[in-house]
């Protein structure tokens, strides 16, 4: 997963907005230092189309509520978020009751918010290409050569070839003869020939009349035709709802017949949101792109430029949040106060839970399974029976598993072999029970690091609650800055002239350093209870190799604005987008007295920050799914 981590939906709303008919209803990546936006390495390009373990099942099973599923999802708690920094008292509110009440602009690498506002096609998208001028050798040609070249070129003489005498010889001479000839009638092969001491240049067709067809004369454009003076890349904004962005990247890779590793982009946006991303493309025109606008569900493309880059992973400065908090008890006092706090102190920069899973098997037991070695355990966790939220074709997959332990007759049972469990049986049914890591090589990439980063991030919220526990809001002797991108420890009185804000703490690896005071220790006595060696974690497989990283504990928000909304009508937006604005739709205009309050707050932060813990500080409420989920069915019962 990337910088705007997806805030844990509650109970699924039905919505319609903006560019589509209908409605519909996100992965993390070893490179020690300083943490950036792909968190640890970040999704690869590669076939990322494949939904994360526990994520083949969307939606409710019959006879069973989303929030019945939920009661065993994790909460807070079972990841190490257990602490706060301000002081205010906390209020209740309901995250995502709609997509739309979540809004994230990037910020790109220049510190620009990323907006569409912009649907037309660049000029120079627009252009016709230019026939090839005629090389000025043209003239070394007769008349009478070229009525016989022209003729040969469409089978119209009785000749296979065309033999042109060279009467004054020279190599230059005959070069050009071969480009005059090559460059004025397409189609045509020549060489050069001997005769009683005589030199020729043939000319004649290469492929027979079949090749006749696929001829184009110069007035013609050739079919890849890209101009020299354009960028090989077509940089555009992508708005999308309710989709993540390798949703949207497989939609435009299917109506363009590409790859879909010929886009790339700066980070992964959340799912259940509107987002506004930039994204590039190899060689496709934006009049081709802006085509797909006809016809796209919940995406939208604009604000075309041509560049002589692709974008990378990591690259963008941030993103901007819009959220929108509804249905609060806090009054206006709470708020301010709270708001306030965001604004001049920050929040515990967690992990947020969607790093987890939602499932009963937590991603970070699979990880903490893969460090250990310990493969068929990460094979029964993958695969067994378990309570909660699943489809019926993956409870049917994973009884037959339990009961034969046959990959095939599991694989069976799945209509979607493409989510982690059918990667896994694939690779089971392929290699045997016996070479389970050549087998587990078949899920991608991304998806099998998201484990043993997932198991890497709930160490590290577990000890940033520890060291504020132990030492509160100050730096102190013994913790971590970093100079540069190595972590420095500080002295006593060097952590005088230090603040929280500076204080880093490193995730698990071996290329880290750890806290000279017994929070450092506390990384050796937790890792060991867990069966790992913290001066070992170098993996058999290199791909598992923790290098490790340095993450600040507290982050403080930039561009913190806030209000509090009245309403009537829960089904309106509290938010104008892009969109919206693009299709000239008013503002939505709020109550001086309404049935309901809302908190609409505005911000932004640095890549690899989750959002869902900006809001957790604010409400100090529990932003599981499992907690979310309970508090919005009784708010819609």
């Amino acid at each position: 997963m990337a910088e705007s981590e997806p805030v844990p939906d509650p109970v699924q709303v039905g919505e319609k907005r903006g560019c589509s008919e209908d409605r519909e209803e996100d992965t993390p990546a070893k490179k020690p230092k300083v943490e950036n936006d792909h968190e640890n390495g970040g999704p690869p390009h590669q076939d990322e189309s494949e939904e994360p373990e526990g994520e083949a099942s969307d939606g409710e099973e019959d006879g069973e509520t989303f929030a019945d599923m939920m009661k065993h999802g994790l909460t807070e708690l079972d990841v190490g978020i257990l602490k706060y920094v301000s002081d205010h008292e906390g209020f209740s509110g309901i995250l995502k009751e709609r997509y739309s009440d979540f809004v994230v602009h990037e910020i790109n690498k220049q510190g620009k918010v990323v907006h569409l506002d912009d649907l037309s096609i660049p000029a120079e998208a627009e252009e016709v290409p230019e026939v090839e001028a005629q090389p000025k050798d043209c003239d070394v040609l007769t008349e009478e050569q070229k009525k016989q070249l022209g003729e040969l070129q469409f089978f119209k003489n009785k000749e296979e070839n065309v033999s042109i005498e060279m009467m004054d010889d020279t190599k230059e001479k005959r070069t050009l003869v071969h480009k005059a000839i090559k460059t004025q009638f397409p189609g045509l092969e020549t060489k050069t020939e001997e005769k009683d001491g005589r030199k020729f240049i043939v000319a004649y067709h290469a492929a027979g009349k079949k090749a006749l067809a696929e001829v184009k004369t110069t007035a013609a454009p050739r079919k890849h035709f890209w101009p020299k003076n354009r960028g090989s890349f077509c940089h555009f904004v992508l708005y999308k709802e309710n989709k993540d962005t390798m949703d949207a990247i497989n939609v435009l890779s299917k109506f363009l017949r590409l790859r879909p590793n010929m886009f790339s982009y700066m980070g992964t946006k959340d799912k259940r949101a509107i987002t506004v991303q930039e994204i590039a493309v190899l060689k496709i025109t934006a009049e081709r792109l802006a085509h797909l606008n006809k016809c796209l569900m919940n995406l939208k493309v604009g604000n075309f430029c041509y560049k002589n880059h692709p974008l990378k992973l990591g690259e963008l400065q941030g993103n901007h949040f819009t959220v929108v908090i509804r249905n609060i008890s806090g009054t206006d006092e709470q708020v301010h106060q709270a708001m306030t706090s965001l604004k001049q102190t920050g929040f515990i920069n967690y992990y947020g839970m969607q790093r987890f899973g939602t499932t009963a098997v937590p991603t970070q037991h699979v990880g903490r399974a893969i460090l250990k070695n310990d493969w068929n355990e990460v094979v029964d966790l993958i695969l067994k029976p378990r309570p909660g939220a699943e489809k019926e074709f993956l409870v049917r997959c994973r009884e037959e598993w339990a009961k034969t332990q046959d990959p095939e007759a599991a694989l069976k049972k799945l209509p979607n072999k493409r989510c982690v469990e059918g990667q896994l049986l694939r690779g089971l049914s392929m290699y045997g029970k016996k070479n389970i890591v050549t087998a587990f090589g078949l899920i991608p990439r991304n998806n099998r690091l998201m484990y043993i980063h997932s198991y890497q991030s709930v160490v590290w919220n577990t000890m940033v609650s520890r060291r504020i526990e132990a030492f509160g809001l100050k730096a102190v002797e013994g913790d971590l800055v970093l100079r540069g991108t190595a972590a420095h420890v500080l002295t006593a009185d060097e952590a005088e002239t230090h603040s929280i804000h500076d204080i880093v703490m490193p995730l698990p690896g071996f290329d880290v350093v750890y806290p000279s005071h017994h929070i450092g220790k506390g990384y050796r006595e937790l890792l060991s209870a867990d069966g790992l060696d913290i001066d070992n974690m170098r993996h058999k497989v290199k791909d598992y190799s923790l290098a490790g990283a340095y993450r600040r504990i507290i982050i403080r928000p930039s561009d913190v604005h806030w209000e509090v909304i009245e309403y009537d009508d829960p089904r309106i937006s509290l938010v104008h987008t892009d969109f919206e604005k693009l299709e000239n739709k008013p503002a939505p205009v709020f109550n001086k007295e309404g049935k309901y309050r809302a908190l609409r707050m505005e911000f932004s932060l640095p890549p690899s920050t989750y959002a869902t813990m900006a809001i957790r500080e604010v409400l100090k409420l529990d932003t599981s799914i499992k907690k979310q989920t309970q508090l919005n069915t009784t708010w819609f019962n």
